[in-house]
């Protein structure tokens, strides 16, 4: 693990970042003195979500130091759905929720509405963050000119698969062999029903979710733009790439592809250590919940890590806000601009795999070097950080999760056997109206 110094190459990085530490204290000349190292009794609660948390640990310990405060985590543990749904309502009672917050992916977008009740990051200048970061996540944590959160990690999109499995159905096993077998996902598919026709004990893929969460992101990042709600908000069930993205499920599913588990479950769990699946759409962040899940299960060196099919695309990631409620927004700002900078980003790397946001943690040597021992020595800084920058933009409507899981929903009741595919592409499309607001 690396911790950030004053001294050498890592305090210059810091430094020039934005002015980390220094242009967040200008912005404001409450009671909070930035950088004073004295600042009493103060206490900054971050809400964070995720069995492992952030992989701040270090960073917090620094910037205590450094800054005369408390630092105090909560939400590790969180499931990202349970703790959307308390922030959510803490946000819109204007009390409960921590001096930062992390905002998720899939939910930003709920908190575009409420920007009266988060502390603007400009104010503090951090609006001189930007160039920072790549234009589709740097846009995405911002709304006109109020800067609303600083990105954290990236969700972008490999695929984690059994090289031992894959071998036993007669496929190649090396991460590149693997990778050459396929462009598209139509090409993805072929390769599984020939890995399901070798009749080994595992499905070739874990669940339909997965699966069509993947494939949607990837499709409408090259065509519409956007999966169930349009660029102006207005729900669109009729979106061709949502339908192909829907077909493409259905498909495999019909193929016999899936073990039809319910993602990040007990079940899922099990299915990795029982080693049920052998291989699973894989942005960044799940490397390690695959790890996690196998609990020891399944020795390193069986997993591996090759290309997305399609052109990749990025699934999840976060930002860190400052809501307005707090008491310290100067010192909340600092600490946004501490953990969200390059060299933050490459300790949250080392310590826990989450891809750094900043373009200089993403270049840098630690990233692009890294090795992955558990799945088999993969390079998977250097997979997991390929195109992160050219990454195409999908707008997600403010009832983003809540209509993706009607969708999803659907789908596992075709897995299951409960609907027929056309019942259930009925029932999704009529439940998503209900799902948002209409």
């Amino acid at each position: 693990m690396r911790v950030l110094t004053r001294h050498g190459r890592t305090a210059v990085a810091v430094l020039a970042v934005g002015g980390l530490l220094g242009a967040a204290a200008c912005g404001n000349d409450d009671s909070d003195s930035g950088s004073s190292g004295d600042n009493g009794d103060i206490t900054l609660v971050i809400d964070v979500f995720g069995e492992q948390g952030f992989g701040y640990d270090a960073l917090y310990a620094q910037f205590e130091e450094e800054h005369g405060v408390t630092i105090q985590e909560r939400g590790r543990g969180l499931g990202v759905g349970d703790y959307d749904d308390r922030l959510f309502q803490q946000i819109i009672a204007g009390e409960g929720a921590g001096d930062v917050v992390a905002l998720e992916d899939g939910t930003i977008p709920l908190y575009y509405a409420q920007l009266e009740r988060f502390v603007n990051l400009a104010d503090h200048g951090l609006d001189a963050r930007q160039a920072d970061f790549p234009d589709w996540k740097w846009d995405k944590g911002v709304v006109d000119d109020f800067v609303l959160g600083l990105g954290t990690d990236v969700g972008s999109m490999a695929l984690c698969y059994r090289g031992d499995l894959f071998e036993e159905a007669g496929l190649p096993g090396d991460r590149d062999e693997v990778s050459a077998l396929y462009d598209s996902w139509e090409d993805f598919l072929e390769v599984g029903r020939d890995f399901a026709a070798a009749g080994t004990d595992a499905s070739f893929l874990d669940a339909a979710t997965n699966f069509f969460n993947a494939v949607s992101l990837d499709i409408a990042g090259g065509s519409s733009g956007y999966t169930y709600f349009d660029l102006d908000d207005n729900l669109d069930v009729d979106n061709p790439d949502l339908r192909t993205t829907w077909d493409l499920t259905i498909e495999m599913i019909e193929s016999d592809l899936s073990a039809n588990l319910n993602t990040f479950s007990d079940e899922w769990n099990a299915g990795i250590q029982q080693s049920q699946f052998a291989a699973v759409a894989c942005p960044a962040w799940l490397a390690g919940v695959i790890q996690g899940g196998a609990d020891g299960a399944v020795e390193p060196g069986l997993w591996d890590i090759a290309d997305a099919p399609g052109s990749g695309g990025n699934w999840g990631g976060s930002w860190l806000a400052v809501p307005a409620e707090t008491d310290h927004p100067e010192l909340a700002a600092e600490l946004v601009n501490f953990l969200s900078s390059p060299e933050a980003h490459i300790v949250a790397f080392e310590e826990l795999g989450n891809l750094p946001s900043t373009l200089e943690g993403l270049a840098s040597e630690e990233v692009q070097e890294s090795t992955n021992e558990y799945f088999s020595d993969a390079p998977a800084g250097a997979i997991f950080a390929a195109g992160v920058e050219e990454f195409r933009a999908v707008h997600f409507g403010p009832q983003h999760e809540a209509v993706r899981a009607e969708f999803e929903g659907a789908l596992q009741a075709v897995e299951q056997g409960e609907m027929t595919p056309d019942e259930a592409w009925e029932a999704a499309t009529s439940n998503a109206q209900l799902a948002a607001g209409g």
